[in-house]
């Protein structure tokens, strides 16, 4: 099955790719997530906007990831959440809410699906979160989970 990504997809390609995938991989779960449209050749056209929506939203260079990097890592970043009594989150933090709360801080304005957890934040303290910022640059950005 031939499709056009309209997302990035691991080990896949990038926004704007015309990639050749199994069937059941494209109609299970590429088409109903939103990740890829069917290729045809009126499809083709498409792909121009797609390539220039992500250019937009890419970081320039590496020179710019770098100088976002540092900006990223000398900010400090609070997330507000529910606790119980005891202690304990009601659910945990999510890539979104660190992305709001580094725009809150005074950061550069990040893409949720850039975020990653070492593993899910479910406690009050100190975390790091790893911000693929380019191919070559992630950032680590330390936040601090405090009560409401």
């Amino acid at each position: 099955m031939k499709l056009i990504l309209t997302s990035t997809v691991d080990k896949l390609g990038i926004a704007g790719d015309v990639v050749e995938v199994k069937d059941g991989y494209g109609r299970n779960f590429l088409l109903p997530q939103g990740k890829a449209i069917r290729w045809t050749r009126g499809t083709e056209k498409q792909i121009e906007g797609i390539k220039r929506a992500r250019d937009a939203r890419e970081v320039r260079g590496v020179e710019h990831a770098q100088e976002l990097r540092t900006q990223l890592e000398g900010l400090t970043v609070k997330i507000p959440a529910r606790v119980s009594e005891q202690g304990h989150l009601f659910g945990s933090v999510t890539t979104s809410d660190l992305a709001v709360a580094v725009k809150k801080a005074g950061g550069p304005t990040i893409d949720k699906r850039t975020v990653s957890f070492a593993k899910p934040v479910k406690t009050l303290g100190a975390h790091t979160a790893a911000v693929k910022l380019h191919q070559a640059v992630t950032a680590h950005v330390p936040f601090e989970v405090v009560a409401q």
